[in-house]
């Protein structure tokens, strides 16, 4: 780790990297200052307090109960509250309500990504299902997910469903176009004469399909995952919001909008962010161990 952060260090990656992030964070909390700066001028005028000095009007906005834009600190500190000091299972934890946006993002990936293999291979293997059914593919993502998830909800209600499986079905509605598209793209991506070659070697279409189409797609297929992943959280997120879910990240984002808990909505903004590169850093793991048990060489190897 310390090897690694040193040839970084070398390399000219890391500053640029913590530059660009101080940046970041300097904005952040003059904006902090900028847009709670009203609110606090009202309080010091009600308070007929006109000895205040710029540096008790930028500590005072940077620590509001219910600030507009909360500073980084009061982000963090509310994390490190409701991760570290909380119970797993309290209703007040973090923890709790990312797993259970987790749990409904986990089996819409899955869902949604067994869908898109499924879909591809028929496309792949069928003119008439390629031309009739991926415009309707296309169509499908086009239609905002804010618009079809509550009716989605309702109709799934209606038939006794509800729970996690609504959340999944609505992830795996958005992640299902990502691998549909990566995969056929892999399972076309053979060259002719690779083709030509199994055709000469008299393989059946199982075997090309196999030996061939596939190992050419799995790059397609893990590209495509890491947006799936990502998106399918998005989706799970979306699915608490029109149900008035009481766990999640979520309901944690409608119940800092109904009390004004802007702070609240930002730590549950972070940990969406946070679970979400988690995801793809896992996705990206498997692509690397599958990878490499395929006989992929490392990136860098034989120079």
């Amino acid at each position: 780790m310390i090897r690694r952060l040193t040839d970084r260090l070398r390399q000219g990656q890391t500053v640029p990297i913590l530059v660009v992030l101080a940046a970041l964070v300097a904005l952040w909390y003059g904006f902090a200052v900028y847009l709670n700066a009203p609110w606090q001028l009202d309080v010091y005028a009600k308070a007929n307090k006109a000895d205040w000095m710029v540096s008790d009007l930028v500590a005072d906005t940077l620590n509001q109960d219910r600030p507009v834009l909360p500073a980084a600190h009061q982000v963090f500190e509310e994390i490190w509250k409701t991760t570290v000091e909380k119970p797993v299972t309290s209703k007040r934890s973090l923890v709790y309500h990312a797993w259970v946006t987790l749990s409904a993002t986990l089996l819409g990936f899955v869902i949604g990504t067994g869908l898109g293999v499924v879909l591809a291979v028929l496309i792949l293997h069928n003119r008439a299902v390629d031309r009739s059914l991926m415009p309707w593919v296309v169509a499908s993502q086009t239609i905002p997910i804010l618009a079809i998830a509550p009716m989605i909800i309702v109709v799934l209600n209606a038939i006794g469903l509800s729970g996690l499986l609504p959340k999944a079905l609505i992830s795996a509605y958005l992640s299902f176009f990502p691998v549909v598209v990566g995969m056929v793209k892999g399972l076309r991506s053979p060259e002719v004469q690779h083709l030509d070659l199994m055709h000469t070697y008299n393989a059946s279409a199982w075997q090309t399909f196999w030996k061939l189409r596939w190992p050419s797609a799995v790059p397609y297929l893990f590209t495509s995952m890491k947006v799936a992943v990502a998106i399918s959280l998005v989706g799970a997120i979306v699915g608490e919001l029109p149900t008035g879910a009481v766990a999640g990240l979520g309901a944690r984002l409608l119940a800092g909008s109904y009390y004004g808990q802007t702070v609240q909505i930002w730590s549950a903004l972070f940990a969406a962010a946070a679970l979400a590169a988690v995801l793809v850093m896992l996705v990206g793991l498997a692509d690397r161990l599958v990878s490499r048990a395929m006989g992929a060489r490392p990136t860098g190897a034989g120079r």
